[in-house]
């Protein structure tokens, strides 16, 4: 690849630099979403202050807006880490993103894999680079892919590990390299995007009756999503509408709980976390867990779950109809009303609940 040229250096970006350089120096093991926040940029426009290669092991490229295509070749990069978060979960996952789909008439892109299973709605993917810089806690150099939505906020991130194919990766960013390598410093900040609980319509607008009664006629659990907006309400909304026949308001406590209860009765889950942008999944058992400050931990080989406590206000388990019985989940809330979290027995279609997931999912005070 080519040496990009020097970004001209206008004032506002080098003030920019100038107090990124001074917090990392009395913070140095501070990632940089925190720095971004600290320093008043989105996480986009932070990574964005390093545009240019230097060397391989010292370089930010910003990538061509050519999203199916780019993730149409991720494939070929073999075992890598799959991050996707909301403000107060983060889930990682090791694989290789096998059986990669986009959904004709829809900007929609999935990868369906035991190891990588993602949900991608491209509406909200706007920014991309490639990140080749030390970490943080351990200084050694990471190469990643970084994908963010138009707010500068990230919506997936991609970490090469010591087994994946580094000239794979070179090719690709090589392939993928923006025409122009220009810092991103939003002239006015974008407006941010609403709360659930601020676009909510009273109670007395919704149709309860009829929201009810197609709920309980629903068949596959996926439909619930066209339910509601059908009916206009929203997630959290129309839990509390259906509280005492379809959902019960569960204890803020109660993720943990069901980490530990799950891990002890070696059941196996499925656990998602998203954004608007993805929604990453895992399957299978949960192992090692640890508390570490407000966090609360899944630490197994191949799955990691950071979940922030201090975020939730909400929790609920909730059952859903379905051709193959009655489907249980736990969906855990902020007091925006965003999920951050959902947790469901692991299963296929035309397989019933484990007996011992609903067991859990009962237990719940």
């Amino acid at each position: 690849m080519s040496n990009l040229m020097e970004t001209t250096m206008t004032p506002d970006l080098q003030s920019y630099i100038d107090k990124r350089e001074a917090y990392k120096a009395e913070n140095p093991k501070a990632r940089a979403r925190t720095i971004a926040e600290a320093i008043g940029l989105s996480e986009a426009e932070y990574v964005s202050l390093d545009l240019g290669h230097r060397s391989k092991e010292d370089r930010v490229i910003r990538l061509k807006e050519a999203w199916t295509d780019i993730l149409a070749e991720i494939e070929t990069l073999g075992d890598v880490m799959a991050l996707t978060r909301n403000e107060a979960c983060v889930h990682e996952k090791v694989g290789t993103y096998k059986n990669f789909e986009v959904h004709e008439g829809a900007p929609i892109a999935l990868f369906v894999d035991e190891k990588i299973d993602l949900r991608i709605f491209l509406m909200h993917w706007a920014h991309g680079f490639a990140v080749s810089a030390p970490n943080a806690m351990t200084g050694k150099t990471m190469h990643s892919l970084q994908f963010f939505n138009k707010a500068g906020e990230a919506v997936h991130k991609i970490y090469l590990r010591e087994e994946s194919n580094a000239d794979a990766f070179e090719t690709l960013v090589s392939t993928y390299q923006a025409d122009e390598q220009v810092p991103l410093l939003f002239e006015a900040r974008p407006e941010p995007t609403p709360s659930v609980l601020s676009t909510e319509k009273p109670d007395s607008d919704i149709d309860v009756d009829g929201f009810l009664a197609e709920w309980r006629a629903l068949q596959d659990t996926h439909d619930f999503f066209g339910l509601t907006k059908r009916y206009g309400v929203t997630r959290t909304q129309a839990l509390r509408l259906a509280e005492g026949e379809f959902t019960r308001k569960v204890s803020v406590g109660s993720a943990r709980d069901l980490l530990e209860k799950a891990a002890a009765s070696q059941t196996p889950l499925m656990v998602f976390v998203g954004n608007k942008g993805c929604i990453q999944i895992h399957s299978g058992e949960v192992v090692k867990l640890m508390e570490r400050g407000p966090w609360y931990n899944v630490m197994d080989p191949g799955f990691n779950l950071h979940l922030n406590e201090e975020h939730i206000t909400d929790a609920w388990v909730v059952r859903k109809p379905s051709e193959d019985g009655d489907v249980n989940a736990l969906e855990v809330y902020d007091a925006n009303g965003e999920q951050i979290v959902q947790f469901f027995g692991k299963r296929k279609p035309g397989i019933p609940e484990l007996e011992s997931w609903r067991e859990i999912a009962a237990s719940l005070s």
